[in-house]
């Protein structure tokens, strides 16, 4: 199990601190420095705050992994160079967890007893998330997640768990239902992986095509590990009439290259989730029959032409060029669609702790960050929420935003639908506040 920790270059001195704000000067950020400056005069103590990234550095969300601890990197640099947190630096410690829920709980574990981070954060694959959470709630370290699945917004997790910087899929799948269902048909076979995130797909939207007066044409379940599909396609209906996929792991270009071969001249309407091309150039040879098909995206990948100054701002700091890819080399895609929640879910880690007047790890304070973070109704679109506007439920920990439905035109991913925030709301039964701390 490997780590590695992302220091601040040179700590946080008053003169670094005002480097910042003149490297932040009209960007929006300056104004937040003066504020970390005056804290920081004030502050108790220089030690850094501790941010455990518990990272898929190997196993199947490798490809995910890779890109969320560039954008942390990236985004802890904005941070330390805007004052910090309550004018400490910011310091991350990174550890592998395999994309395997064991050694998840085993991270966790190390990042309490051996690095004594203030906060883990990062997690992608559901199945990591539900198996680490009951041993965050033990070890009473805030855990902030990155991972879409429902099981935070359920209510199935505990009161340390948190999903700020991204949607679940509850909430993704219902805002999208009805523009699936007006424009491309009402008959829909299911491809997803056979895991927890799957299933949410899999229940949830079949929840809400049925309520748009659709019907599930079929249900294929594939295990996330599986390196080959073929067998599994020939299940698909011939009555048919949008096909709805999403696939996750290292075979995801043969999925979708084998998907293109089967259906040959003539296939259904197709509506993907990125997952499924996340990582994967489009111009990559056999994928030409994905032109006209329909993809979501948290976040495009492709700059549009109504690109916010925010996302610009993201984009350069994280270095990733107009068409999702690495700015220093363009066959290297990035995951765009989704670790904008790494950036995001910092910067409402950072607007907790300062709420709450953060100072260490104790009892106090962990209480403090936890209410101060359940206190949060909203965040406004900007450089801290480049992928636009939230609102945040204290009680099932769950934040809700837009969606993006994007169609493959000439190569790349264009815009054709954003859904609005209220589109993607449901009801909501849990209420972690009320479980003890």
């Amino acid at each position: 199990m490997s780590n590695s920790i992302i220091k601040p270059q040179k700590g946080i001195s008053r003169r670094s601190v005002l480097q910042g704000m003149g490297a932040t000067a009209g960007t929006g950020l300056a104004l937040q420095a003066m504020p970390g400056f005056v804290r920081y005069s004030q502050a108790g103590t220089s030690e850094p705050v501790k941010i455990g990234l518990q990272l898929h550095r190997t196993g199947i969300g490798a490809s995910y992994g890779r890109w969320y601890e560039r954008v942390t990197a990236a985004a802890v640099k904005v941070i330390n160079d805007g004052g910090g947190i309550n004018g400490r630096p910011v310091e991350v410690i990174i550890e592998d967890d395999g994309t395997d829920p064991k050694r998840g709980a085993e991270v966790l574990e190390k990042f309490a007893t051996q690095h004594k981070v203030d906060v883990a954060y990062g997690t992608l694959f559901s199945h990591v998330v539900i198996g680490s959470a009951p041993r965050a709630g033990e070890l009473k370290m805030p855990y902030v997640v990155v991972s879409e699945g429902h099981h935070v917004a359920s209510g199935k997790l505990n009161r340390y768990v948190f999903q700020p910087g991204i949607t679940d899929v509850r909430s993704q799948v219902i805002a999208m239902a009805p523009w699936i269902s007006k424009n491309l048909g009402k008959k829909v076979t299911m491809i997803f992986p056979d895991f927890a995130f799957g299933h949410d797909h899999r229940d949830y939207f079949s929840e809400a095509i049925k309520a748009q007066g659709g019907e599930v044409a079929g249900l294929i379940a594939i295990p996330p590990t599986e390196s080959s599909f073929t067998r599994y396609l020939p299940q698909i209906s011939s009555s048919t009439e949008v096909l709805y996929h999403v696939m996750v792991g290292p075979a995801v270009l043969t999925f979708v290259k084998e998907l293109g071969q089967f259906f040959g001249s003539t296939r259904p309407q197709i509506f993907g989730f990125i997952d499924s091309l996340e990582a994967v150039d489009l111009a990559t040879p056999q994928l030409e029959f994905l032109e006209g098909t329909y993809f979501w995206e948290g976040n495009p990948r492709y700059a549009q032409k109504d690109q916010t100054e925010y996302d610009k701002f993201y984009r350069e700091m994280v270095g990733v060029d107009a068409n999702g890819a690495s700015a220093s080399d363009p066959k290297d895609i990035s995951t765009y669609s989704h670790m904008f929640g790494c950036w995001e879910s910092l910067f409402a880690i950072k607007q907790a702790m300062e709420a709450s007047g953060y100072e260490g790890q104790t009892p106090k304070d962990k209480q403090g960050f936890i209410e101060a973070m359940e206190a949060i109704q909203k965040f406004d679109e900007g450089r801290e929420h480049p992928q636009g506007d939230k609102i945040f439920n204290g009680k099932n920990h769950q934040c809700y935003g837009h969606q993006n439905i994007s169609k493959v035109t000439g190569g790349r991913l264009e815009l054709v639908h954003r859904t609005a925030i209220e589109d993607g709301l449901y009801e909501v039964s849990a209420d972690y506040t009320k479980m003890s701390l």
